[in-house]
């Protein structure tokens, strides 16, 4: 699979100065951290679950969570399971290709008994989602996840979700995050990403963030993020992918604010496409992508198809990005020093700016280069549908 692979390769090529790599579920695991993208969710008692997922994967989704969890009642449980052992089976033989797929459980016991359930058809299968992950809770699941990889041969990932009360409460947060750095680090080749529950941290204070509104404008919301980045998303070797959080809507609300995306990069191209964007509250979207990458967060859990694209799009390194990472990486600049950027805009400042740099260009590895020219309005109208 690749990102943007579901648009046709003659456009690819006019949009890309260096496509998208390839990658599978067998790639290495930075790969795979990095190139989650925008994980779409899905309630697992959906009655048509493996045509949905097929569905995604011609608009462009490479990595789905199928929940069991908050998603579901609590009756449904059961037959949600059942569902997915015959979704799975369904999908397997189709014999095409899928998304990375997790399911996210409710307790540690799920793990293995879905594993022995799915039978064959857990080669589909790339991981585990872990709600409310603390370290107490955190280890039982992690155990699970590691004798149910045992017991399949089938290389399984974690992805535990930081959404406790513990960690957004302030007499609490510091003990929970060392706690958690402690688990995760014991159990580092297990661990793919860490995603972030911004909807049970506005639900511990009886908040709901409007569409006019990013997560980094809910103070109490902002501050935990940088505490996770501070602790468990350095680049010094010790930290993980951090994922952002779900961005809930998906439809017309009425407005109090402007619009946030400005008319200017829209002009003799695609005012239509704003105008669509604008209406669907997808300028809220786009803000708050900007603002994770600015924290340090790289992909997005996602609730509806229809925000896949912009998460996409907005994670393609530019041309800019790319040339500046490129120099900043150049062999002879090993031992440091100051350069000006091929575009005469800015220093680039070889040592303060290596992790950064490396980090684009694994970014620019899986969500490809975009030519000098292009920018997020050609990426995000090339790969709408028709």
């Amino acid at each position: 699979m690749r990102h943007f692979g579901h648009i046709a390769p003659e456009i690819r090529k006019g949009l890309f100065h260096q496509e998208p790599g390839e990658f599978d579920a067998d790639s290495p695991a930075p790969l795979l951290s990095a190139a989650l993208g925008a994980t779409l969710y899905s309630p697992a008692t959906r009655p048509r679950l493996a045509q949905d997922i097929l569905k995604q994967v011609g608009r462009g989704v490479v990595s789905m969570v199928l929940c069991l969890e908050d998603s579901i009642d609590d009756a449904e449980v059961d037959g949600a399971e059942a569902n997915l052992v015959a979704q799975f089976a369904e999908l397997a033989a189709q014999d095409t290709p899928v998304p990375l797929l997790f399911i996210r459980v409710r307790k540690p016991s799920q793990i293995p008994d879905l594993v022995r359930r799915l039978g064959p058809s857990v080669s589909l299968l790339s991981g585990f989602v872990l709600p409310k992950f603390t370290e107490d809770r955190g280890v039982p699941f992690l155990e699970a996840v590691a004798a149910a990889e045992l017991a399949s041969g089938r290389r399984l990932f974690a992805m535990p979700v930081l959404e406790s009360p513990e960690l957004l409460h302030l007499e609490s947060r510091s003990d929970t995050l060392a706690g958690i750095a402690r688990t995760v680090d014991k159990y580092r080749d297990r661990v793919l990403a860490l995603r972030l529950g911004v909807t049970d941290f506005c639900s511990a204070y009886g908040l709901r963030r409007p569409p006019d509104m990013t997560a980094y404008d809910v103070h109490i919301v902002a501050s935990v993020i940088a505490d996770v980045v501070n602790v468990l998303g350095r680049a010094d070797g010790t930290g993980f992918t951090v994922t952002g959080p779900v961005w809930e809507y998906f439809r017309h609300q009425e407005r109090m604010f402007k619009p946030q995306l400005r008319a200017s990069p829209f002009l003799g191209r695609a005012e239509e496409l704003r105008t669509a964007l604008i209406e669907h509250d997808m300028d809220g979207l786009l803000r708050e992508i900007s603002l994770d990458r600015a924290n340090g967060l790289l992909g997005k859990t996602c609730i509806h198809p229809s925000h896949v694209l912009p998460v996409h799009a907005m994670s393609v390194v530019s041309h800019e990005e790319f040339s500046d990472a490129q120099d900043i990486l150049r062999p002879e600049m090993g031992g440091g020093g100051v350069l000006r950027s091929a575009y005469t805009n800015k220093m680039n400042e070889v040592k303060p700016h290596r992790a950064w740099a490396e980090r684009t260009l694994r970014r620019a590895q899986v969500f490809g280069v975009a030519h000098a020219e292009v920018g997020f309005v050609e990426l995000l109208a090339a790969g709408l549908p028709g």
